[in-house]
Order: C-alpha cells, then structure tokens, then sequence
C-alpha cells in the first residue's frame, strides 16, 4: 500500500501554456489512486501564507485547452530566504501533505530542493517556455511559444517583404536561445543572435544584409533572444548604414500566453501522470524528465546540477538553409 494519502500541488515562476494539462493530470491520476489532493494558489507565495483549495475531478474540468495556470502564479522572495523556507514546510505539514508536486522551470525547482531539508517530499515537473533546464529534452510550453513565434514571424515577413525591409524580431529566452533558433529555423531567419553566442558583430550582420541585396533579397529577418536585448539599437545601426528601413518588433510576453499545442498538452499529461506514480512508488524529491523519447524521473539535486554543453548543429544548420 502506498504512504502516500494527501499531495500538494502549486505552479511557480513564469506562466508556460500547459501547466493546466500537467495539473488536470496530476489531480485525476492522484484521485485514480485514492489520493487526496490540495491546490497551492500562486506559488510559494500560496504555500507561504496558507492560500489552498481542496481539488477534485471537476476541479480540472475543462482546462487543459487554456493558457496560463488556473492555480495562478508569482515570484516568492521569501522562498530565498530560511525564515520563509521554514514557514512553507510548516504550512505543508499542517496542511497534512504527504508530498508536494512543483509545476515550473529552475527557479521553482531550486525552491522545491530547498524544502527537502525540513521534511517535505517534492517531485518537479518542468515547465518553462525557454526549454532552460539541461536535465530534460523536452519543457512545458516551449512548443506553444514557438508556435506563438512562428505566426508572429509569419506576419512579419508579409509586411516587411511588401517594403522591402529588414526585421529584426526579438523572442524570448534569457539564458537559452533554444525559441529564438526554432524561430530562426522554422522562420526561414537569416541570422539569429542567442545567449549561448554572446558576442553581436553588428558589421557582420550589415555586410551578410547587403550580400543578400546583391543575391536578389528583398528582405531580411534577423531574430534575437530576449537575453542579448539590444533590438531596436541593432535595427537602428541597420538602417544607418545601409538606408535599409529596419523595424525591430518585440514579441515578449505574448509568447507565454495562448492555447497549448497537441505537443504541450501531450508532453503535460504524461509528466503529469508519471510524477503522480513516482510518489506512489516510494520516489520523492525527483524531477520528471524526457530525454531520448522517453519519461524518467531523475534526482532533484543530480538534475540541477546537470549541465549540457551547448551544441552548434542548429545555428549550423540555420545558416546553411538561409543561403
């Protein structure tokens, strides 16, 4: 029989389309097992000051189609802090939890790891728009923000092709240029500036813009992640030097939002459904992970600790294609 009667659940951080489809799981597999389950409204800050509801079926009835997280969210500094790390594990085993499931990217996994030091059981599910987390191939909502990217950049180009001009388009992605590259790839972009390729050579990306005037281009898309910034200063120098009009749009937080893709809602209900059998199965304070095609659970230390080196095959890939 499992020890495990009562779970918790809170989403943390930023918002990934998905979250609702990991929650509806988690609650309806818990329920599948006799498992009672509690609702922590925004975040650690909802753990923090006692904000909770009981969760039933009905509960996740008619969610898993909508964007955001229906348990809300927020940045918790008290979470940073051990006087507020002592006050969430407390309001946990008041609360009668067995476990608590964490639904978000680094930030929400590092502040699940620091309760594991009072008592309380955690299992992550990662969900965050920018795929940022090394030890997992596949983050909630990165599919959805792509999406969101892709039709933004196809709108774009319409424009920018009727006036023959150059558009620089900024996704996001703060330490990760994974949405920025799939933009570029699937955006047909001739350069795209990420995080993990630091350095902007502004003269490199003017002489590759008049190269493609001479080849017969009558337009050009540039896309930069949120992390290097520096768009319409970019998109400035562009049109100075080459009398090229150069707009430069920022997508921002409209790639968080929107209905989740099949692949978002897919990737939600089996990270969803595979944490609940973990904590049934005895394994606390693990991460759910998919890496090589299939679901795992990993050490929630081990997983933080994970660095993956950064592989160039995509922006390789990227170049070649927008000869």
């Amino acid at each position: 029989m499992s020890s495990i009667k009562k779970i918790g659940i809170l989403t943390s951080g930023g918002d990934a389309p998905g979250m609702n489809a990991a929650i509806r799981a988690v609650v309806r597999t818990a329920i599948h097992n006799d498992i009672k389950v509690v609702g922590i409204k925004r975040g650690f800050e909802g753990l923090v000051n006692g904000e909770f509801m009981d969760m039933d079926a009905g509960s996740v009835s008619n969610i898993m189609y909508r964007g955001g997280t229906v348990l809300l969210t927020a940045r918790c500094s008290e979470m940073m802090t051990e006087e507020g790390q002592k006050k969430a594990s407390q309001i946990y085993k008041v609360l009668g939890l067995d476990a608590l499931v964490v639904i978000g990217g680094d930030g929400s996994l590092h502040g699940a790891q620091a309760l594991i030091k009072y008592g309380v059981n955690v299992i992550g599910i990662p969900g965050t728009i920018d795929l940022d987390l090394d030890c997992t191939d596949y983050t909630i909502g990165f599919d959805t923000a792509v999406n969101t990217g892709m039709d933004a950049i196809n709108r774009i180009r319409d424009t920018s092709c009727s006036h023959e001009r150059c558009s620089i388009v900024e996704v996001m992605g703060r330490n990760a240029g994974f949405i920025a590259l799939w933009c570029g790839i699937t955006g047909g972009a001739e350069e795209v500036l990420i995080p993990e390729k630091s350095h902007i050579d502004k003269d490199a990306v003017v002489k590759q813009i008049l190269e493609n005037r001479c080849q017969g281009k009558t337009h050009n898309l540039i896309i930069v992640a949120e992390g290097i910034s520096g768009s319409q200063e970019l998109a400035n120098h562009i049109e100075s030097v080459t009398g090229i009009g150069t707009r430069a749009t920022i997508l921002g937080h409209l790639q968080r939002g929107g209905i989740p893709t099949a692949t978002d809602r897919m990737h939600a209900s089996m990270m969803g459904y595979y944490a609940v059998k973990a904590l049934i199965d005895g394994r606390f304070n693990r991460v759910m992970v998919y890496r090589g095609g299939k679901y795992d659970d990993l050490d929630l230390d081990e997983a933080l600790d994970y660095k993956r080196e950064y592989d160039d095959t995509l922006y390789e890939i990227l170049k070649i294609l927008a000869i």
